[in-house]
């Protein structure tokens, strides 16, 4: 199939083409947790570049449950008119433009001086870097109705900003992710056990986010294929979470993979199981994609365009791309004009697996910020350099942080 065919969603909406900019998490907010000139400049690049549909990075819902000090937060309309910028830059170029909304649970960074909620009282296992994330406290039933609610809020906010659509972020590790599965959920009650129990939090985020917004707006869900990690959430639990989700009024299901512990989102897993260098959860999305009703799209380690011609090829509706349109926003424009491109970063073989996943994000922000400064991107930067470079840029964002929220 043509990567340059049309797709038409179950509300009705048509994305221009099957590539999709998928969402990578830029830190670049103003020192109010709002969008400004440089997240507008990174934006205008990709809109640019012709991709059908443009997803931002983490959009919080709550300004005390940050995955990174630089997020960016829509949680009231004190900042719209700047939502409505950034979403007006998005969709210049003719693309949908959908906004990931994110709980981070458990993954909050320590120095952040916020209380970590999660399902329960299990904190990330980073070794070393364990004590970069703050001890997590189990939710209430109060605290839970609340993050539904915020992701309700959030969703009505984006459509009132004109983005088209939203994606509920249920992988890689974040509140939604931990709720689904048994290595971090171990409640009692009905939000845990069963797996039943534990997808209760994501069907209820999507049924109230569903009835927040018009239903000419797109409503997506990233969900992880599995986890990577023993006796965690595998890919017969997507299976039938996928199920439950056919039921709901969602347009696209993304496909993904990993956590911070497992970060095989970026190639690697924690169980060895071997992972080809692009598409790496194809095999499992192509099972998963036949039973589900909406269309599928597989993100992960794409850079080439006979491999998006294979993603299509195998059954899935959308291919997702990350770092390659951090390296070249340009990208698909470039393929569509006849162009053999296919952008790629330099392995990083750190034997500190842990230090190597926080190089490798360092290295796709180190880009994204270039471009945010209207500059090219330069992708043979030094891994230490740009992690050190990171480093430095979260401690002063950090601060910034803290001091507004009076910590």
């Amino acid at each position: 199939m043509s990567p340059f065919q049309t797709l038409q969603l179950p509300n009705g909406q048509t994305l221009g083409n099957r590539i999709a900019k998928a969402a990578m998490e830029e830190n670049l907010a103003d020192t109010r947790q709002a969008p400004d000139q440089a997240l507008f400049r990174l934006y205008q690049a990709w809109a640019e570049g012709e991709a059908g549909l443009l997803l931002t990075g983490n959009v919080m819902i709550d300004r005390r449950a940050m995955t990174g000090p630089g997020g960016v937060v829509l949680e009231d309309e004190r900042h719209l008119e700047r939502f409505r910028q950034w979403a007006g830059i998005g969709r210049a170029g003719g693309a949908h433009f959908w906004m990931q909304l994110n709980h981070p649970g458990r993954q909050t960074l320590a120095n952040l001086g916020q209380q970590a909620l999660a399902p329960s009282a299990v904190a990330l296992d980073l070794g070393q870097f364990s004590k970069m994330f703050a001890e997590p406290k189990p939710m209430s039933e109060a605290d839970i109705e609340e993050v539904i609610q915020r992701f309700a809020t959030s969703a009505a906010l984006a459509e009132k900003a004109g983005f088209s659509g939203v994606q509920i972020h249920a992988a890689h590790g974040y509140l939604i992710s931990q709720f689904l599965s048994p290595l971090t959920n171990r409640r009692t009650d009905r939000w845990g056990g069963s797996l039943e129990n534990r997808a209760r939090l994501l069907l209820a985020v999507v049924d109230a986010v569903r009835k927040a917004v018009s239903p000419s707006f797109c409503v997506a869900v990233k969900l992880n294929s599995a986890d990577f990690q023993r006796g965690g959430f595998d890919a017969d639990d997507a299976r039938q979470v996928i199920q439950w989700l056919n039921e709901q009024q969602i347009d696209l299901l993304e496909l993904s993979g990993g956590s911070y512990e497992a970060p095989a989102m970026q190639g690697e897993a924690r169980d060895g199981r071997t992972l080809a260098r692009e598409a790496y959860f194809l095999e499992m999305a192509g099972e998963l994609a036949s039973v589900a009703r909406m269309p599928v799209m597989v993100t992960g380690g794409i850079r080439r365009l006979a491999i998006v011609e294979h993603v299509l090829d195998s059954g899935i509706a959308m291919a997702g791309i990350g770092t390659a349109l951090a390296v070249e926003p340009q990208l698909v424009k470039h393929w569509r004009e006849g162009q053999d491109s296919h952008p790629q970063l330099p392995p990083i073989r750190w034997k500190r697996k842990p230090l190597a996943a926080l190089a490798s994000m360092a290295v796709v922000k180190f880009q994204l910020q270039r471009l945010s400064r209207g500059l090219t991107t330069r992708p043979q930067v030094s891994a230490l350099l740009a992690l050190m470079l990171d480093r430095l840029y979260i401690a002063r964002r950090t601060r910034q942080y803290r001091q507004a929220m009076g910590k």
